[in-house]
């Protein structure tokens, strides 16, 4: 039947006939179709403008204090030579970047007022006749230390990729990753604070390794600060996919597939039994391959221990999965896990209160019931300081009521 045809309403000689669809109604569909495709057309344009926008705004930020850099390093070079002196017309070498300071006090001529780092460089006959006239001073290097993040507008120039880090913005990442640590070792509050942090620094940090790995270790602190189980999935999840980032430049990196694994099993919480399984491979390939490339940290081991101690306790339904699923299904043995919980306490003795339960359970699985009391008493010895401890702490309880 073609939409339109007339169709009889009745039967006889006064059957009357009515179309499937009304002459408007096709319209009236074009009508709307062509509405969203306006609608479509002036949201892409809207979205290009805003994007022109942004880098014209960036290119005149990088303008203006370009051009206030410039003329604080001629105002100080008047004040190190009172008489002028002819310049070479070549600007190849004299290309001046800015890196944000770290906000410490400094009282060097080369900072602006608005807190930005220069660097300036020279040319050969300027380098020479500041040695000549500089003899008995303390030498001041104007050599260029080249620094350039490229960013989500990508404005930097072809010619300008083979650049290094400047000193200032290294100082800043250092003292920020210090405050990072303090607060992923304070309280819940102190992690929620410390996260935040590095979501604002991430624009101008992404592509460092070390605050990388420190931002992915930031979304498992809020996997364990946060109740809801939507959140915590959600933050696994953002994490995970920091790290796979960081892995496909630093698979170099122990800490990066530290927190890569660490951010799996958070995952893997929330999965099937099967994906469970999936990710129990996919957890102790990395934290092998971070004990290879970091052989005396004790937290991979710890880790590894964990892994060990759960696969020795599969329940008849996941072994018969992984079975089902997988050739080899994961194996190891309660003596696997206690041996690398007591690597940990060779590396770092007391390292956690978590790491002496497991060990007082090992032994108790393995018949040993007096090495069992004696790293429970242990375990007792130490403070609570994570959640994971305060689990501990709960089964250290059931276990002396036994």
């Amino acid at each position: 039947v073609v939409p339109g045809a007339p169709v009889p309403a009745e039967v006889g000689d006064g059957a009357m006939y009515t179309p499937l669809l009304t002459h408007d109604e096709p319209v009236d569909v074009l009508e709307r179709l062509d509405f969203v495709l306006r609608n479509i057309s002036e949201l892409r344009k809207e979205v290009e403008e805003l994007r022109s926008s942004l880098q014209r705004l960036a290119a005149e930020i990088v303008g203006e204090v370009r051009s206030h850099l410039e003329e604080t390093q001629k105002v100080t070079r008047r004040r190190r030579f009172p008489f002028p002196r002819e310049r070479s017309d070549s600007t190849g070498s004299s290309s001046i970047y800015f890196t944000a300071s770290s906000g410490a006090a400094n009282t060097d001529d080369g900072e602006s007022e608005g807190g930005y780092t220069t660097a300036n460089a020279e040319s050969d006959y300027d380098r020479e006749s500041e040695r000549e006239s500089e003899e008995g001073e303390d030498e001041v290097s104007c050599e260029t230390v080249r620094t350039v993040r490229r960013d989500s507008l990508d404005l930097v120039n072809e010619d300008e990729t083979h650049l290094i880090l400047d000193s200032s913005l290294e100082e800043g990442l250092g003292q920020l990753l210090q405050q990072a640590d303090r607060l992923h070792s304070g309280d819940e509050q102190e992690k929620r604070e410390g996260f935040q942090l590095l979501l604002n620094n991430k624009l101008a940090y992404a592509d460092q390794q070390d605050f990388l790995w420190r931002l992915a270790r930031a979304h498992g602190d809020m996997c364990e600060v946060t109740d809801d189980a939507d959140e915590k999935r959600s933050y696994a999840a953002g994490g995970k996919d920091e790290m796979e980032t960081a892995l496909q430049k630093w698979d170099q990196s122990a800490e990066c597939h530290q927190w890569y694994a660490i951010l799996c099993g958070h995952l893997a919480e929330h999965e099937s039994i099967q994906k469970r399984i999936q990710t129990g491979y996919v957890f102790k390939e990395h934290i092998d391959k971070a004990i290879e490339l970091k052989p005396e940290d004790p937290k991979s081991y710890y880790l590894l221990g964990r892994w060990c101690y759960q696969v020795s306790h599969l329940g008849w339904l996941e072994k018969k999965t992984a079975a089902a699923l997988f050739e080899a299904p994961p194996t190891a043995t309660v003596q696997d896990a206690l041996q690398n919980f007591l690597r940990v306490e060779e590396l770092s003795p007391g390292f956690s209160k978590a790491g002496r339960v497991y060990i007082a359970k090992c032994y108790r699985d393995l018949g040993n019931n007096t090495a069992a009391v004696l790293w429970m008493n242990l375990a007792a010895e130490l403070p609570v300081q994570t959640k994971e401890d305060a689990e501990s702490e709960r089964e250290l309880e059931e276990m002396r009521s036994v």
